[in-house]
C-alpha cells in the first residue's frame, strides 16, 4: 500500500475556550490567558487531518511561520520528534501519521504499551475552601478520584484539605503544589508534617526552592509524603544523587517526555505527565503514559478548567483513570464546529480585568495588591515579606465597582502594595 504523507497544508486556528463557571474567577487571577486555544491542522496530499493543540501563552514551544514553511512538502514520518516544530504541530504530526497507517499515536513511539488506562487529576489553581469543595463534588461525578490544586500563602492549606475532605469519599486522594511558596525547609517541614496527618493527602509539589539541593534533600528525610519536583532543576543527576525528590513532574515535546520519562523510569522515580490543554493533549497524554511504566503519578492536563473539550465524544474518565485511545492517531475526533465557534479574532490575547486583591488574616492584618503576578506573587515568592503559611490566612478578590473608593486604592496601588490593619 502507498503511503506518501507528504505535507500539503499546516493550518493555525486561535480560539478562546470559555472557562467553566466556578474556575473563571480564580483562573482571571493568573492564568487568565490559558482560555487562548491554537489548534493546529495538518493535511497530507492524500487527503488525511491530523490535530494538534496548544496554549500559546504557556507553552513550551509555539508554532512559528518558520516552523510550517519548514514541513510543507516533507513527508510526514519523518518529521516525527523532530526538535523545534512547537507544540501543536510535534503533535498533530502524530495524529497524522497515526491515522494514515491506521494505527494509535502510542505505537509510533517504538516502546511497549504497559497500561490501558492512566491515571489522571483534576487541576485548579488556588482558590478558596469552599470553591475547592465544589471542585471537587464536580470531579467525583466527572470520574476523578486525583486532585491537584495551588497552595498559597494567602490560603489555610489545613482549611483547604479539610473543606474537600467534608464533602469526598476516603479514597479521595490531593496532590498540593507549592511552587517554592514555602521557602525553605524551616518553614515547609512543620507545614507537610501536619499535612502528612491527612491520611488523603498523597503527594507534595515543589514545597520550596528547586535550587536548594541541601534543604530539599532534608526536607525529604523530615516528610512522610512524596516530594516531587519539576524535571531539569537541579540537574537530573544532582536530583538522583543528591535524593532531592520522590518523582517528577514531566513536559515538553513528544520527544522530550519520553527521553525524560525513561530516565526518571531507569532510576525508578514515579512521574506526572504535565501537559496542558484540552481534549487532544489531554488524547496524546494518554498515549505517553500508555508506554512510559513510572508514569505512576496522575497526568496533569487541566481539561476540567474548560467548558468544552473541543471533542465530539468526550474522552472516557472512570474512577480516576483516562482510558487510552486505540482509534488511528490521537484517536479522538475534533468537533468542527466548535473550532468555528470559539474562534477570535487577533490580536490573540484576552483582555486583563482589573482587580484588587486583599490578603487577610486573623487579628485584621490586611495587605493589599493591584494583581496576582505583578504585586502578591513577588510579595511572598520572591521577597518573604509575609508568612508562608499562617493558619486563618484568606484572599479577598474585589471586582473594578467603579467606585471613587474601589478607584481610589487601585491608584495607591501603583506604587506598591498597601498594608493597613482592619
Amino acid at each position: 500500500m502507498s503511503v506518501p504523507l507528504r505535507i500539503k497544508d499546516v493550518e493555525r486556528l486561535t480560539l478562546r475556550v470559555p472557562y467553566t463557571e466556578r474556575t473563571r474567577r480564580w483562573n482571571a487571577l493568573l492564568v487568565w490567558q490559558w482560555q487562548v486555544v491554537e489548534i493546529v491542522r495538518v493535511t497530507t496530499d492524500d487527503g488525511t487531518v491530523g490535530y494538534g493543540e496548544t496554549l500559546p501563552h504557556y507553552t513550551w514551544g509555539r508554532v512559528t511561520d518558520a516552523a510550517i514553511d519548514r514541513v510543507r512538502g516533507r513527508l510526514a514520518a519523518e518529521l516525527l520528534g523532530e526538535p523545534g516544530l512547537g507544540a501543536g504541530l510535534d503533535m498533530a504530526l502524530y495524529d497524522v501519521v497515526g491515522k494514515a497507517l491506521g494505527v494509535p499515536a502510542y505505537r509510533l513511539f517504538n516502546r511497549p504499551k504497559v497500561r490501558d488506562w492512566c491515571p489522571i487529576a483534576w487541576w485548579n489553581t488556588k482558590m478558596s475552601p469552599q470553591d475547592l469543595a465544589g471542585e471537587a463534588q464536580d470531579a467525583l461525578a466527572q470520574g476523578y478520584i486525583f486532585h491537584k490544586f495551588k497552595t498559597r500563602p494567602w490560603f489555610d492549606v489545613y482549611e483547604q484539605v479539610e473543606a474537600i475532605s467534608a464533602v469526598t469519599p476516603p479514597h479521595y486522594r490531593l496532590d498540593l503544589d507549592w511552587n517554592g511558596m514555602l521557602m525553605n525547609v524551616g518553614t515547609a517541614t512543620p507545614v507537610l508534617q501536619r499535612l502528612d496527618q491527612y491520611e488523603r493527602v498523597s503527594i507534595y509539589e515543589g514545597p520550596i526552592n528547586q535550587a536548594d539541593v541541601e534543604g530539599q534533600r532534608e526536607l525529604r528525610r523530615q516528610v512522610a509524603k512524596p516530594i516531587a519536583i519539576h524535571f531539569g532543576q537541579p540537574p537530573f543527576p544532582t536530583a538522583v544523587s543528591e535524593s532531592v525528590c520522590d518523582g517528577f513532574v514531566i513536559g515538553g515535546s513528544v520527544a522530550t517526555v519520553l527521553q525524560q520519562g525513561e530516565l526518571a523510569g531507569a532510576f525508578e522515580k514515579p512521574f506526572w505527565l504535565q501537559l496542558v490543554g484540552t481534549g487532544l493533549v489531554t488524547a496524546l497524554s494518554a498515549h505517553l503514559g500508555a508506554v512510559l511504566p513510572l508514569a505512576q503519578w496522575p497526568t496533569i492536563t487541566c481539561l476540567n478548567n474548560y467548558s468544552d473539550d473541543l471533542l465530539l465524544e468526550p474522552l472516557t474518565i472512570v474512577g480516576g483513570y483516562l482510558r487510552v485511545p486505540e482509534a488511528p492517531g490521537l484517536g479522538v475526533q475534533v468537533d468542527e464546529d466548535a473550532l468555528a465557534r470559539y474562534a477570535m479574532e487577533p490580536p490573540y490575547s484576552v483582555p486583563l480585568e482589573r482587580h484588587i486583591l486583599s490578603v487577610v488574616w486573623p487579628g485584621g492584618r490586611v495587605v493589599h495588591f493591584n494583581s496576582m503576578p505583578g504585586q502578591c506573587w513577588p510579595h511572598f515568592r520572591q521577597f518573604g515579606n509575609d508568612p508562608a503559611q499562617e493558619p486563618g490566612a484568606t484572599l479577598e478578590v474585589w471586582d473594578d465597582d467603579g467606585t471613587a473608593a474601589w478607584n481610589d486604592l487601585y491608584q495607591r496601588l501603583q506604587s506598591g502594595p498597601v498594608r493597613e490593619q482592619r
